[in-house]
């Protein structure tokens, strides 16, 4: 087992790879009375196209399926696992982003079993034709109600203003059409394909001793068996730097328009020292200028174009990154106008070594603040961890950006031919 101290910020993790596969991570707290776990895999819902495992040809799922298998992991031949959780006296839950999946418990006692009941339903599917025309009927349900929400609607219209083909613009649950081709195959595929050790990470953070914890992890996984996994061969359709529409207008019975404006910020592999250089640089210049007191905040705000829902997002992943500038306003149009100039002229921008000193020194902030939460190290570990980037060696490496770095950043971000508009009116 590695044990690595990081003196700068007070915490070890130990990390060992274990003879199947899988990759263990334990941050021992016990100055905390919460043990938090999360087993994570490497399979989002962007992950449509694939050869399965053991398998020679290509293979399309229907949309929606990674979502869809989420779900019917808790559903047992028997029971629910949530009720099991429930008597160990955990909080369970489970999600699946455009990249990932997760199951998730949250303890104060009893953690090795919720420990081995986390491991053990994860690893143990069962799924039958009944069972999954049933949850059809549930998800549908699902998917209609986001399809009433107008915040995840134009979440999801921005996002297909800005891609081409990139499945990142396709809805993490599906559509209520797609999930009714899902079949009991299909879930076996994707669950023997992504769910094999190999691809995925467990993160157990909190009060335990780590030597006990790891011996029990290796000997629950030692008395399982794994078909062998070479490298999971994945196909994204290839996609354009410059945003697919400018435009993307919507009607919904809404008492305020919306309007966000999109920049696609990638389409290119990113991976290492690369992927956390733009990852940082997007959020740190994004919140400079559109944070409460930031410069461009200020305008929108003496135009009288924002009000308190106004929000600033940045989301960077492997393969796909974007910006959101957005929120409720009587005036979409002047909005998106005003945000695309206020975008043209950070490109002008030319940083002083004292404004770089203050947005290195505001992100470290948020970050210490953040690593209070034993659910934000352990997410943000594995996240990170999947593209090489180690969560706890950012600080430092924030610390190393330059006023070059800043600059050269924003002659290149948030070009015209990148952004994107959605807007949702009233009917």
């Amino acid at each position: 087992m590695n044990k690595q101290a990081y003196n700068h910020i007070e915490e070890t993790v130990y990390k060992e790879i274990l003879e199947n596969g899988l990759t263990v991570f334990l941050l021992p707290k016990p100055e905390m009375a919460k043990t938090y776990g999360i087993f994570s895999t490497d399979f989002g819902s962007i992950d449509q196209t694939f050869v399965p495992i053991n398998g020679t040809k290509q293979v399309t799922v229907p949309e929606g399926v990674a979502h869809f298998l989420e779900h019917k992991m808790f559903e047992k031949e028997d029971r629910d696992v949530f009720a099991d959780f429930g008597k160990q006296g955990a909080s369970a839950n489970a999600y699946t982003s455009f990249t990932k999946t997760a199951y998730l418990f949250a303890a104060t006692n009893q953690v090795e079993k919720n420990v081995t009941t986390l491991l053990n339903f994860v690893q143990d599917p069962y799924f039958s034709d009944d069972s999954v025309e049933k949850e059809k009927g549930i998800i549908a349900q699902e998917i209609e109600m986001y399809n009433d929400q107008p915040d995840w609607q134009s979440f999801m219209g921005t996002l297909r203003a800005l891609f081409h083909q990139h499945p990142v613009k396709i809805d993490i649950a599906g559509t209520v059409d797609s999930i009714q081709s899902i079949t009991k195959d299909d879930l076996y595929t994707c669950y023997n394909t992504f769910y094999h050790p190999e691809n995925m990470s467990l993160f157990i953070a909190g009060n335990f001793d780590p030597w006990q914890m790891m011996d029990l992890i290796k000997r629950n996984q030692a008395s399982k068996d794994f078909a062998k996994l070479n490298d999971i061969k994945r196909e994204y359709p290839r996609e354009s730097v410059a945003a697919a529409k400018k435009e993307n207008k919507m009607t919904m019975p809404v008492s305020i328009p919306k309007c966000t404006v999109g920049i696609k910020e990638s389409a290119a592999e990113l991976s290492g020292d690369d992927f956390l250089k733009k990852d940082l640089l997007q959020s740190m210049v994004v919140d400079y200028h559109y944070s409460k007191g930031g410069p461009f905040y200020q305008q929108l705000y003496d135009q009288q174009l924002i009000d308190a829902s106004f929000y600033f997002e940045t989301t960077l992943e492997k393969n796909f990154g974007y910006t959101f500038i957005g929120g409720n306003t009587n005036e979409p149009d002047r909005f998106a106008d005003n945000v695309r100039e206020q975008l043209q002229s950070a490109r002008r921008t030319v940083f002083t070594p004292e404004e770089v000193d203050r947005m290195k020194k505001k992100k470290i902030g948020q970050l210490l603040r953040a690593m209070n939460s034993l659910e934000f190290m352990a997410n943000q570990y594995i996240h990170y961890d999947t593209v090489g980037v180690d969560l706890f060696n950012i600080i430092p490496f924030i610390q190393s950006l330059t006023l070059e770095d800043f600059n050269t950043f924003v002659r290149d971000w948030a070009s015209d031919e990148r952004i994107a508009v959605c807007k949702i009116v009233n009917e």
